[in-house]
C-alpha cells in the first residue's frame, strides 16, 4: 500500500535519524536514504529533506547532489549543510567562520508570516552546529530568521517551496524545532499526520498475507520487543503457518525460558522451546575473550536452530525482527561502523538454508516496534522488557562460563530486577543487569572470614542506546539491594554500582 512520505537525504549528519524521528512523531512516514543512492521518486513522496553533514560544502570532495532534480518539483527543506548546499549552488558564497558556531542560540528576527516560520517566535532558543557560514544569498533567495551572529539563519528562494536553515530543529535544544517541522511536513508537503500504529498494522498484515500467501514461515524468538512484535505481525497474517522456535541456550535470566514460552503460548503463537543448554555450555568451555565467546553462541545458535527447523517441512521464508537502524547503518553514507563487538543479535542464516527472509519491522524505530506492539495486544511484560543481550549472561560473566557462574548471577539478576520492581524504578530504566567478575575479595560473615565473588549492578537511563547515563538510583534502594544480594547468594560477599556513562563505556561490560 503506498503511503505519502518525506525522503531524506542523508549526507552524514549524526543528526540524521533524529530528523526522522521527528517527522515520524508528527505522524508522517518518511524514508532516510544516502545522498549518493537515491531511490526513484514516487508520486507518494510528498517533500525532501537535505540533512546535515561532518563535510564543508567548500571541500572539493564535498558530498553533491544535483538539486535540480527536486527543487520546483517538491517542497525542499535544507538542514544546516542542506542549507549551505542550496546556497552554494545557486550562486551564494559559503564561508568558514571566524569563530565555530556551536550550541544554543537566539533568533533576532523571524519572519512570522512565512510559511516555515508561523508559530516561531523571535528570540526562540535554536541549536547551532557548524564551522561555516552562508555569507552572500542569490538575489533570489529570501531572508526568513536571522541571530545576532548568523545572518541568514534562514531562507526562501522567491517563487519555489524551497528553504534553509542553518540550525538544527530535530534537537531539543531547539525548543520549537518541533513546530517548524510541523509547518514544513504538514503546511508546506501537505501530508496528511495518518501514518500512526494502528495503520502500519493494517496495511503490514495485508502486505504480508499477499507476500507470503500459504507459506510457511520460521522465526526465532527471544523474548525481547523486536523478535515478538514481528512474530505477531506475522501472526496476524498467516497463523498456524508461523512456527517459532526459542532456544534456551542456559544463559538467560531466571526462570525466563518458562514464563516466556507460557506467555508465548497464551498470545497464540505455534511455538516449540528447545533445551540446548549442554550445547552451548559445552561450545562456550574455556573461554575468556568476549569475541570468542559470543562467535561460539552465534554459531551454536544456527546449528540449533538449523536443526529444528530441518524438522519442519515446505518452509519457504525465514521471518526476523530486523528494524530500521539496523537498516539505516548498513547502507549509510560512512557505511557500517567500525566493528565494536559482534552485534548482540544473530544477524542472518548461513545460506545453506536457503531461506527467504521476510521483515516487518525493517521500516520501524525501537519506540515505534513498542506502538506497534501496543496496537496487536501485546502484555506490557513483553513490550516494557528491558534490552537483553543475544549473548545473555555470557558477557555478564567476566571469564570462562560455567554452569555454577551461570546459577549465581542468576540469583544477583532476579534480586535486582526484582528490587528495581518493587520500588517502582524498573520503568524509569532503559537496561539493567549484574556482572559477575573474576575476581574474589575478602569479607566476614559471623565470625568467619570468606574469600568470595564481587558482583558489579550496572543501570542506565538512554533514549536509544546509542548513548546512556549511569542510573542515578536511590542509595537506600542500592543498600537494601546489596544486602539482600550478599545475605541470599551464596558465594558473593561484595556488591559494587558502576557508574559509567556511555560514551566512554558501553553499557554492557563485554
Amino acid at each position: 500500500m503506498a503511503t505519502e512520505q518525506i525522503l531524506i537525504l542523508d549526507f552524514g549528519s549524526q543528526y540524521t535519524q533524529l530528523i526522522a524521528r521527528r517527522v515520524r512523531e508528527l505522524n508522517v512516514y518518511c524514508e532516510i536514504h544516502p545522498y549518493n543512492n537515491i531511490p526513484a521518486i514516487t508520486p507518494d513522496v510528498k517533500g525532501i529533506i537535505l540533512s546535515g553533514s561532518p563535510c564543508s560544502v567548500r571541500d572539493t570532495d564535498a558530498p553533491m547532489v544535483d538539486l535540480s532534480r527536486f527543487r520546483q518539483h517538491f517542497p525542499v527543506l535544507g538542514v544546516c549543510y542542506g542549507a549551505q548546499l542550496l546556497a552554494q549552488t545557486s550562486g551564494g558564497e559559503v564561508k568558514a567562520s571566524s569563530i565555530r558556531e556551536y550550541g544554543r542560540a537566539k533568533l533576532g528576527t523571524v519572519e512570522t508570516t512565512n510559511r516555515l516560520m508561523q508559530g516561531i517566535d523571535p528570540h526562540s532558543q535554536v541549536w547551532m552546529s557548524h564551522a561555516d557560514t552562508i555569507t552572500q544569498v542569490p538575489d533570489s533567495f529570501h531572508i526568513i530568521a536571522s541571530t545576532e551572529t548568523v545572518r541568514v539563519a534562514a531562507f526562501q528562494v522567491t517563487g519555489e517551496e524551497t528553504y534553509g536553515i542553518q540550525f538544527h530543529p530535530e534537537v531539543t535544544h531547539s525548543l520549537q524545532g518541533k513546530q517548524l517541522l510541523h509547518n514544513f511536513v504538514v503546511d508546506v508537503c501537505g501530508c496528511k499526520q495518518d501514518w500512526t500504529a494502528d495503520s502500519f498494522v493494517d496495511s503490514t498484515v495485508a502486505d504480508l498475507k499477499a507476500k507470503l500467501g500459504n507459506d510457511k514461515v520460521v522465526m526465532a524468538l527471544s523474548g525481547g520487543v523486536d523478535s515478538s512484535v514481528a512474530a505477531m505481525l506475522v501472526h496476524r497474517a498467516i497463523g498456524q503457518n508461523l512456527y517459532c522456535i526459542f532456544v534456551d541456550n542456559g544463559l538467560l535470566r531466571k526462570d525466563e525460558f518458562a514464563s516466556v514460552l507460557e506467555s508465548y503460548r497464551t498470545l497464540g503463537l505455534n511455538i516449540k522451546g528447545v533445551d540446548a543448554k549442554e550445547q552451548f555450555y559445552t561450545a562456550l568451555a574455556g573461554l575468556t575473550d568476549p569475541e570468542a565467546k559470543r562467535k561460539a553462541i552465534g554459531k551454536t545458535f544456527i546449528d540449533v536452530f538449523d536443526q529444528e527447523a530441518h524438522l519442519l517441512e515446505d518452509v519457504v521464508w525465514l521471518g526476523q525482527g530486523t528494524i530500521y537502524p539496523d537498516v539505516i547503518e548498513s547502507v549509510s553514507v560512512k557505511g557500517p561502523s567500525a566493528t565494536i563487538k559482534s552485534h548482540h543479535n544473530v544477524g542472518g542464516l548461513p545460506d545453506f538454508m536457503k531461506l527467504k527472509v521476510v521483515e516487518p519491522l525493517n521500516t520501524l524505530f525501537k519506540d515505534e516496534v513498542r506502538a506497534v506492539g501496543r496496537s496487536l495486544g501485546l502484555p506490557q511484560n513483553i513490550l516494557g522488557r528491558h534490552p537483553f543481550p543475544g549473548p545473555g549472561l555470557a558477557i555478564r560473566i567476566l571469564g570462562d562460563i560455567t554452569p555454577e557462574k551461570v546459577a549465581i548471577l542468576q540469583e544477583v539478576d532476579y534480586l535486582f530486577i526484582d528490587g528495581l520492581r518493587r520500588y517502582g524504578l524498573y520503568d524509569q530504566v532503559w537496561q539493567a543487569g549484574a556482572m559477575l567478575l573474576p575476581i574474589q575479595s575478602v569479607g566476614v560473615m559471623g565470625d568467619e572470614r570468606t574469600y568470595e565473588r564481587v558482583v558489579a549492578l550496572r543501570a542506565v537511563t538512554s533514549v536509544d542506546g546509542m548513548t546512556a547515563d549511569w542510573a542515578h538510583l536511590p542509595y537506600e534502594f542500592l543498600a537494601d539491594i546489596s544486602n539482600e544480594i550478599i545475605n541470599r547468594v551464596k558465594g558473593v560477599n561484595r556488591v559494587v554500582y558502576d557508574i559509567s556513562s556511555k560514551p566512554p563505556a558501553t553499557i554492557e561490560w563485554e
